[in-house]
C-alpha cells in the first residue's frame, strides 16, 4: 500500500448519478478508501435531478432500471407503474444513499472545472468551481453521456420575451399548464415531452427535424402481484439481464426476419407492438433488425404502417413518417403519433421550413409565419460522451488534455481507462456497452473497483492503459458499428446532433455480454493492457 498520507483522498468521483453512487458505496464500503464524490447539482441523481420536464421518466422497464448489488432494497422497494417516473427515481437513488451512508462523503453544489495529474508524484489535483484544490491517487469519472445539454444557436435568441428552457435543465418554477409551448426536437427525451405536454398546454407546436420511429411503451398501472412475482424471481431476471445484449429484461430473438413468411413476420410485430417497449420491438422480435436491411425494412414498413393508420391528416401522416434506416436508438411512448390527432398541436417540419429566427413574439420559419408561443422548449439532447469531458480541464502525462488525446473522436481502452491518463477511470466511458445503463453501470463500477483492489493489495501506484490496447479496443468498436445499421444514419450516438463534431464511433455495439466476457478475460490475464508500473516517487507505507 502506498502512503494515503500524501494526498487528501484516496480517491474523487465526479458525479453522484447511478454510477457515482455506486462507485463510492464500492470504494469506501468495500475496499475502505478516503473517497469523496463531487456533483454541481443540488442534490444526488444525476440526470435524474437534472430531468424534470413534463413525461421524464425511464424508457426500459422499472423492474431492471435500477441497482441489482442491493438484494434488501430490491424487496423493499415498490412500484406501481411499468416504467419509472423521474421523481420516483430520484426517490430511489436518495434511498439508496441514505441506506448506505455516503451523504457525508458526497459534496453537492460544486462542479468539477479541473484535473491535473503530477508525474513525479503520481497523484491528480482538482480544482472545483468553488475555488477549493484536493489531491487524490484515483480519480473515477461518472458524468454520464448525456449531460453536456446541447443548445442550439438560432438567431434572435436574445429577442424573444417568452421563456427558454432546455429539458436538461428544467427549472423549478415553469408550468406550462394553459400556455402556448413550442417544442425542438423529437428524440427520446422530446417525444416524451410532446404526449404529456400536450395534455395541459393550450397550444403545443412540435419543430421536428427528423421523424422517429416510435413504438408504443404499453405503460401503466402494475398489480401487487406482478411486483411480488418480479421479487421472488429477481436472480434469474439478474442473470438474464447480464446474458443478454441490451440487457432491458426480456428475452432477445435468435430468429432471423427473412427466416419466416411475411404473415408470420406481422403476426410477431403486432404481439411486440401491443407489449410496448422500443428495445423489445427493435431486439425482441428477430435477431437481425439493427443488421439485415431486409429485416429492418420489415420492422421500418410495419411501424409506418401503423404512421398511416393512427394518424388522421395524411399530411401530418407524411411528415411523421421517417424514409432512413429503423436505427437510432430505439424510442417508445404512449401515445405518440395519438397525440398529432388533437385539436391543440401543430407539426412543423424544419426541415421541409426551416427556422429562420426567434421573434420577441415567437419562432418564425423561412414560410413566413410566426408560432406565437410563451415557452420554447429545446429538447436537443447533448453532446454525448465526450461533451462533459470536454468541459473540464482533464490533463494527463506531460501536460496533454483530453481534448487533445481526442482530437479525432473519442477513445477509450474498455470505456473505463484512456491512454496517457494514468489511475482515471471512466463509468460509461467511450466505446461502453450499449446497453441498459443501469446493468451497464454496475458491470463497470465492478470492475474498476477489483483493479483498484488488485493494484492496492501489490502495491501498484500507477494503473494505465496502453495506446496500443486503446487502439485494438477502438477498431474493434468499429468494426463492430460498421456491421450494424447504426452507422448508415445520423444519430447522437455517432454525435450527428453535434454541429462540426466529427462521426465516431462511442459505442460497443456487440451488447453487454459480449462486453462482460471481454472484461473478465482482461482480469484473468492479470488486467492485459494495462500497464501496472510502480512509481518510485511514492514512497511504500
Amino acid at each position: 500500500m502506498t502512503d494515503t498520507k500524501t494526498t487528501d483522498f484516496d480517491a474523487i468521483v465526479v458525479g453522484a448519478g447511478f454510477a457515482g453512487i455506486y462507485m463510492l458505496h464500492k470504494l469506501r464500503n468495500e475496499l475502505g478508501l478516503r473517497v469523496r464524490a463531487f456533483d454541481r447539482a443540488g442534490g444526488v441523481g444525476g440526470t435524474w435531478y437534472w430531468n424534470r420536464y413534463p413525461g421524464a421518466m425511464s424508457d426500459v422497464e422499472g423492474f431492471v432500471y435500477r441497482y441489482s448489488f442491493d438484494k434488501e432494497l430490491l424487496q423493499e422497494w415498490n412500484w406501481t407503474t411499468k416504467y419509472t417516473p423521474q421523481k420516483e427515481l430520484l426517490a430511489y437513488l436518495e434511498a439508496v444513499v441514505a441506506k448506505h451512508d455516503l451523504a457525508k462523503d458526497i459534496q453537492l453544489n460544486t462542479g468539477i472545472e479541473s484535473a491535473v495529474f503530477d508525474e513525479s508524484r503520481g497523484v491528480w489535483t482538482v480544482g472545483t468551481d468553488t475555488g477549493e484544490t484536493f489531491t487524490a491517487r484515483y480519480v473515477v469519472t461518472a458524468l454520464g453521456p448525456l449531460s453536456a445539454a446541447n443548445i442550439p444557436d438560432i438567431k434572435g435568441r436574445e429577442r424573444f420575451q417568452g421563456r427558454i428552457v432546455h429539458t436538461g435543465a428544467w427549472p423549478d418554477d415553469l408550468t406550462i399548464d394553459g400556455k402556448r409551448v413550442g417544442v425542438i426536437g423529437t428524440g427520446s427525451t422530446g417525444t416524451q415531452f410532446t404526449c404529456a405536454a400536450a395534455k395541459v398546454v393550450e397550444h403545443l407546436t412540435v419543430f421536428q427535424r427528423s421523424p422517429q420511429y416510435c413504438v408504443p411503451s404499453g405503460h401503466g398501472p402494475v398489480t401487487e402481484e406482478y411486483v411480488a412475482q418480479v421479487r421472488a424471481n429477481y436472480d434469474s431476471i439478474w442473470e438474464q439481464v447480464r446474458s443478454s445484449r441490451v440487457a432491458c429484461g426480456f428475452e432477445e430473438s435468435d430468429v432471423p426476419a427473412m427466416s419466416v413468411s411475411e404473415e408470420e413476420r406481422r403476426r410477431v410485430f403486432e404481439e411486440n407492438w401491443q407489449k410496448g417497449n422500443g428495445f423489445r420491438f427493435m431486439f425482441g422480435t428477430f435477431s437481425d433488425i439493427a443488421t439485415n436491411p431486409e429485416a429492418n425494412q420489415a420492422a421500418a414498413e410495419f411501424i409506418r404502417s401503423k404512421i398511416r393508420e393512427i394518424v388522421k391528416d395524411p399530411e401530418t401522416a407524411r411528415k411523421l413518417t421517417p424514409t432512413d434506416f429503423y436505427a437510432k436508438r430505439p424510442i417508445c411512448n404512449p401515445d405518440y403519433y395519438e397525440t398529432f390527432n388533437r385539436d391543440n398541436v401543430t407539426l412543423v417540419s424544419i426541415k421541409e421550413t426551416p427556422i429562420k429566427e426567434l421573434t420577441p413574439k415567437g419562432v418564425l420559419t423561412e414560410d413566413g409565419v410566426e408560432h406565437e408561443l410563451d415557452v420554447l422548449v429545446f429538447a436537443t439532447g447533448f453532446d454525448a460522451v465526450d461533451g462533459s469531458y470536454k468541459r473540464i480541464d482533464l490533463r494527463g502525462r506531460g501536460g496533454r488534455t483530453i481534448r487533445e488525446h481526442w482530437a479525432d473522436g473519442p477513445t477509450s481502452y474498455l470505456g473505463v481507462a484512456t491512454s496517457g491518463f494514468p489511475n482515471l477511470f471512466m463509468i460509461l466511458g467511450p466505446n461502453s456497452a450499449f446497453s441498459n445503463l443501469p446493468p451497464g453501470i454496475e458491470t463497470q463500477v465492478e470492475w474498476i473497483t477489483d483493479l483498484i483492489r488488485t493494484a492496492e493489495e501489490n502495491g501498484t501506484t500507477v494503473i494505465e492503459a496502453t495506446q496500443g490496447a486503446e487502439d485494438a479496443w477502438t477498431q474493434t468498436c468499429k468494426e463492430i458499428a460498421d456491421q450494424t445499421l447504426f452507422s448508415k444514419v445520423d444519430s447522437w450516438i455517432f454525435g450527428a446532433n453535434i454541429p462540426g463534431k466529427k462521426h465516431s464511433v462511442m459505442f460497443f455495439f456487440a451488447g453487454l455480454a459480449p462486453y462482460r466476457q471481454k472484461l473478465d478475460e482482461v482480469a484473468k490475464s492479470g488486467y492485459e493492457g494495462f500497464d501496472l508500473q510502480a512509481s518510485p516517487s511514492l514512497t511504500p507505507a
